[in-house]
Parts: C-alpha cells; sequence; structure tokens
C-alpha cells in the first residue's frame, strides 16, 4: 500500500468536521507490484471526502521560536495543541459569549439601583402657558433656584418571559461549554492523527532507504558479473532502473514527510521555522476487548458533543415557554427616596414615590404568535439533532471498533508478510549470485519487500488512528490517547 493508500483508508476513518491536512496524491513513480497492490487497496476502501485543510483545528497561534531543536513526544505534541489550536481558542471565546448573554438576561431579573441628582436655576414666561392678562400674575416668574437627589430601585415581581429567557441563556452557557469540551477532543483527534501521519511518513522513508541501499548492492553486484561476463547486460540494466526507481521513490518519501512536519507544526502551534523531532515511533499494542454496548454507554455518558445537544433541547424548550410568556400578564415594582430643595438658601425635605405596575397585553398584532411559532420550529430542530447525534454516536461507536478490529488482525498479517518477503528475496539473491536465476527474480523479490514494508507501515498507522477514533468515538480522546499509546 502506498502513500495514497493510506491517506484513503485515514479518511475512511476520520470523524467529520475533523481535518488536519488534505490527502495527498503519491506523485513519484511507483514500482508495478506497488500500483497494483495500491489500486487493490483503493478498490476495497470507501474514498470519503476530507474536509478542506482551511478547517480552524488544523491551524493554530504559533508561540515564540526557541533556539535549537526542540523533542516533541506525543504527549507533549497534545499539550502543545491544547495551548494553541486555533479552533479550541475560538471555542473558548464563544463560550465567554455565552456567559455573558446569560448575565444579560439574569439582569433583568434582579433588582437595579441607580441614583439620579440634577441642580436647576429657571426663570419662565408664563405667557409661553397661555396666563396673559391675569392679576397678580406676572408676564416673568423668577429667577428661581433648587435641586433634586433621589435613589432608584425597581424589581420585577413576575414576569415568566425573562425568566425563561434566563433558564435558557443559562442552558445555552452550558452549551457552549459543552462545546469548548468537545473542542479539546476534536484537537486531540487533530494532534494525534498529525503526529502518527508523520511517524507513518518516517517509518516510510526508512523503509525506503533500505531498499534504496538493497537495490544499490543488487546493482553492483550485477555489475561486477557482467564486467565479468558472468551474466549479461540487460542484467545489470535490470539493476540499474530498480536503484533508480527506488531513488525516487526516496526522493518522494522524504518530501511527503517535509511536508507533514510542517502540517503537525501549524496544529500544535509551533513557531514558523521552528526546528523539532518526534520521540514516539507508537509501537503496536493491541487493546482489551471492549463491547459495543459497554462503549456505547461510554459514549453517551462522556461525548461532550451529546451533552450539548441534551442542553440545547433544553434551551429550545425554555426559548418556547419565554415565546409563550408574551401572552402573560406582567407584575414589577419600582420606588425612589431622595432630598429636594431650594438654594443658595437651603431648604430640603425628603420626598419617596412608590409604585406597582402591572401590565397586561390585549392585542399585539401577531407578534407573540409568531415568536412561537419560530420558537416551535428551533425546538423540533434541536430534538431531530438530538436523534440524529445519537444515531451518528451509534454508527461511529461501531465503525471505530471495527476498524480496530481490522487493522489489528491486517498488522498481525503485515508482520508475518514482511518476514516471508526478506526471505524470499534472500533466497533470490542467493540464486543470483550462484548464476541459477537473473535479476528478474531479485528485482520481483525486492518489490516484494518494498509492498511488505509499505503494508506493515500503512497497517501500524490505521491501527493508531483506529484508536485515536475510538478515543474520540467514546468521548475519551483527552485522556484515551495517553492510555492507548502509554509503554506497556
Amino acid at each position: 500500500m502506498n502513500r495514497r493508500s493510506i491517506a484513503l483508508c485515514a479518511a475512511s476513518l476520520a470523524v467529520p468536521l475533523l481535518a488536519t491536512a488534505p490527502a495527498r496524491a503519491q506523485t513519484g513513480p511507483a514500482s508495478a507490484a506497488t500500483s497494483q497492490n495500491s489500486a487493490s487497496q483503493q478498490a476495497m476502501v470507501p474514498a470519503a471526502a476530507m474536509p478542506p485543510s482551511g478547517n480552524a483545528y488544523s491551524g493554530s497561534v504559533p508561540e515564540k521560536l526557541v533556539p535549537g531543536v526542540l523533542k516533541i513526544s506525543l504527549e507533549d505534541a497534545i499539550q502543545r495543541g491544547l495551548r494553541t489550536n486555533l479552533g479550541l481558542l475560538l471555542a473558548d471565546q464563544n463560550s465567554r459569549i455565552a456567559r455573558g448573554q446569560r448575565w444579560q438576561e439574569l439582569s433583568r431579573l434582579l433588582p437595579n439601583l441607580t441614583t439620579s441628582s440634577f441642580m436647576n436655576d429657571s426663570k419662565v414666561d408664563v405667557a409661553e402657558y397661555g396666563f396673559t392678562g391675569f392679576p397678580g400674575i406676572p408676564a416673568v416668574v423668577g429667577p428661581f433656584a433648587y435641586f433634586d437627589a433621589r435613589a432608584y430601585v425597581t424589581q420585577p415581581v413576575f414576569d415568566w418571559q425573562a425568566l425563561s429567557n434566563e433558564r435558557a441563556a443559562s442552558e445555552n452557557a452550558k452549551v457552549a461549554q459543552y462545546t469548548y469540551k468537545d473542542a479539546r477532543d476534536l484537537v486531540v483527534l487533530s494532534v494525534g492523527y498529525a503526529y502518527v501521519q508523520a511517524i507513518a511518513d518516517l517509518a516510510t522513508v526508512s523503509a525506503t532507504q533500505a531498499q534504496v541501499n538493497t537495490a544499490q548492492a543488487l546493482y553492483q553486484q550485477a555489475s561486477d558479473q557482467v564486467n565479468a561476463g558472468t551474466s549479461p547486460s540487460i542484467d545489470g540494466l535490470r539493476a540499474k532502473v530498480e536503484l533508480q526507481t527506488e531513488q525516487q521513490q526516496l526522493i518522494q518519501a522524504k518530501n511527503d514527510l517535509a511536508i507533514q512536519m510542517l502540517t503537525l507544526a501549524r496544529t500544535i502551534g509551533l513557531a514558523p521555522g521552528q526546528q523539532f523531532e518526534l520521540t514516539d515511533n507508537t509501537p503496536y499494542q493491541p487493546l482489551a476487548h471492549l463491547t459495543v454496548d459497554d462503549a456505547l454507554s461510554q459514549a453517551y455518558a462522556h461525548r461532550s458533543d451529546y451533552q450539548s445537544a441534551l442542553a440545547s433541547v433544553r434551551a429550545a424548550e425554555d426559548s418556547r415557554k419565554a415565546a409563550w410568556a408574551g401572552y402573560l400578564p406582567s407584575l414589577s415594582f419600582s420606588a425612589d427616596y431622595g432630598v429636594a430643595g431650594t438654594y443658595p438658601n437651603v431648604s430640603a425635605n425628603g420626598i419617596f414615590d412608590v409604585r406597582g405596575t402591572l401590565t397586561v397585553p390585549i392585542f399585539q398584532g401577531g407578534r407573540v404568535h409568531g415568536a412561537v411559532m419560530q420558537a416551535d420550529a428551533q425546538l423540533q430542530q434541536s430534538r431531530d439533532q438530538l436523534d440524529n447525534l445519537r444515531a451518528q454516536i451509534d454508527s461511529e461507536v461501531r465503525t471505530a471498533l471495527l476498524n480496530l478490529q481490522s487493522a489489528e488482525q491486517r498488522v498481525t498479517v503485515a508482520q508475518s508478510n514482511v518476514g516471508l518477503a526478506n526471505e524470499t528475496l534472500s533466497q533470490a539473491r542467493d540464486r543470483f549470485r550462484a548464476g541459477v536465476t537473473n535479476t528478474v527474480e531479485v528485482v520481483q523479490a525486492q518489490e516484494q519487500v518494498a509492498s511488505a514494508n509499505q503494508q506493515y507501515i500503512s497497517s501500524l498507522y490505521l491501527d493508531n488512528y483506529a484508536k485515536i477514533s475510538l478515543a474520540r468515538a467514546l468521548g475519551l480522546a483527552e485522556n484515551g490517547v495517553k492510555q492507548f499509546f502509554e509503554e506497556k
């Protein structure tokens, strides 16, 4: 399986809305055996479209450049991603916005206390008010000066609409909080994908370099035999073609690795140009058996997006109550107390005003009816989305378990196949050295080794990615990835 097959398999495992990098096509020349194997793998794997590379979880706010070369483990990469990943930072700010909106709605239920004071100098033309020609009333009154200083308090006594709106805002704040927690899981999944892809690329470079070394040795051996007259010149040509083919594969593998390292650096917030090395190789570690029922129970209990959807339904129910409360009367209380008098010869007296206000809606032109219709539609949308998410979680959990089971079986078969291919190559080289066969058999054996190594690398990658996907499906990505990849 070549690198395109790895990307296509990863796409079939990917959780929706997660993207760290688009699948990259393998553009380097491939051998006949590898190409044929890749085509068969692509036929078995559905080509699910990867999300766009501009997804927020593939970006970050870079940290400062650190001199030297950083050593980055999987745990380090996850922690860096949780500090700097753009998707998580945006989710955090959305949570703050929701909390601010909740405080705004709460203020409508709490007492509001204000003070107001003023001083005034006046002279009044009484003719302005229609008093003209009255005996004893001068044309101009004043000047006179007075002041007024008061404290005002207002308090809703009964306002079902404001109460329901506050409850809806509280649920929306919970939605934002759960969304933030879910964003942390998506960051772990995004970083984990980028890290294990980089590890797979590192293994591909190492395996391809080994193939180049083998091809170089075969070419030297073939050249010696051609020069000695024990082999035809076509054997040397075949060996040289194979060597150059492997060299081209190595160039492509190194380029893919460099690009993936850049992708990982962007995901975890490394400064542009920061030099770093990966310290983990995530060796193969089979997981303990987990039943579907147990996995689903964990997912429904821990998935933050599911808890967010539940809170969204509750928020929509409260919003519907708030809309219907537009038909209900409301009662409020207000009072003020202060002093007022004249100046500069101060003569002050205490003053107050106490008022209770009952507001009864009679006709509002269908405004409340329209608000209730909108709230009903939004509530039904929230319920439909919750039902859809529950089914989606069921599908994701079952898919993750199936992919993990398949990946572990493929690792076992690939390990055996690598040993068999290496043994075949060893025997073919011995036969060529003894003059029993020509380079055709050796080249074919080399292709089998290259294909077996790629199959093993891709199966390890898919197994690691299946573990990360399972941790995400269970809602335990942040702790699950540490557990799944800890050294045993």
